[in-house]
């Protein structure tokens, strides 16, 4: 059976629809100058590279009294070891101390002239929990790896759109994710967050998370475009973001809830990885609204290009 043409005015439902697409060029300055600014602040600044690409050596204490960071930092200083870095781990008696690989014996020099710094400044003999080396070329190796995988992953989106979608909203959510990436990216250059394998990690669940999202506002849009014919892919767009608007704002909210307790309580391991995880998903939900779809308005989006047309062959009589 033949279904009757409709438009929006003509659902029964009546939906209020929520002008999104008027904000479309807003929006896309305000992201492009965030993503330039992103790209600059990472060309001067960097990255602070962490123990699992640059290469270096981990040493975790226990001790019996509450430990005073500032004064160990202090009396490192001193003896001219400036880049060790000294924080507490999971609490006041554990700490962790790691420093850059320096080569040969002189990594074994340093790791025992911090011992000793540590325990001269505590008073007491603390207690060696564990002692990693990260070499700099299984580091180099993991950077590429890491490079590679999210590569990888934004390349089978794309296809993967294309195939269930159209190569216009694959190219949009595939830009919306490099927006996403850049944007979270120039956030942790900015604030001198070490990298290390957990903000890799958190990097890729970003990506998946402001996927999911895109995906889910496409499948609504290619099936409003088999339900309506007569409206325009503009208005079509609209009406399609406002009916996943509250499923993604709820969704947003409560990954962020989780993601905030992960900050607040997770500890010093976790810090970088929730830190980044509520970064992205912030403009991962932005540019679900806007970017991707936007993009592919943009690039000519219309009916034909989401529904393959079926042809259908009647006979022309009957002998």
């Amino acid at each position: 059976m033949l279904v009757k043409n409709s438009s929006i005015k003509d659902l029964h439902y009546k939906p209020t629809v929520i002008n999104f697409m008027q904000w479309d060029k807003l929006v896309f300055f305000i992201s492009g100058v965030l993503f330039s600014i992103a790209i600059m602040i990472i060309s001067i600044c960097g990255f602070h590279w962490g123990l699992d690409f640059t290469g270096g050596t981990v040493i975790e204490l226990h001790a019996k009294k509450p430990v005073h960071l500032d004064l160990i930092r202090m009396n490192l200083q001193k003896v001219g070891l400036m880049d060790i870095q000294v924080q507490n781990f999971d609490n006041s008696h554990d700490l962790i101390a790691y420093f850059p690989s320096r080569g040969g014996n002189q990594d074994i020099q340093c790791r025992n002239t911090i011992l000793n710094i540590i325990n001269h400044t505590l008073h007491e003999k603390t207690i060696v929990k564990r002692i990693e080396f990260v070499g700099p070329r299984v580091g180099s190796e993991l950077l590429i790896t890491g490079g590679i995988a999210i590569l990888s992953a934004l390349i089978a989106i794309f296809l993967y759109v294309s195939v269930r979608f159209t190569w216009r909203l694959a190219l949009g959510t595939v830009f919306a994710l490099i927006h996403d990436l850049g944007i979270t990216i120039g956030f942790l250059s900015l604030c001198h967050i070490e990298i290390d394998l957990t903000i890799l990690a958190s990097l890729l669940s970003v990506v998946g998370y402001s996927l999911n999202d895109k995906i889910v506002v496409s499948d609504r849009i290619r099936e409003n475009f088999r339900k309506i014919s007569v409206d325009s892919s503009f208005d079509i767009t609209n009406l399609s973001i406002t009916q996943t608007f509250s499923r993604t704002i709820i969704t947003s909210m409560i990954t962020l809830m989780m993601v905030l307790i992960l900050l607040i309580f997770g500890g010093i391991m976790l810090h970088g990885f929730s830190l980044t995880m509520l970064i992205g998903i912030i403009i991962g939900t932005i540019s679900s609204i806007y970017v991707s779809s936007s993009l592919a308005l943009k690039l000519g989006m219309k009916k034909e290009h989401m529904i393959h047309k079926k042809i259908d062959i009647a006979t022309e009589g009957e002998s």
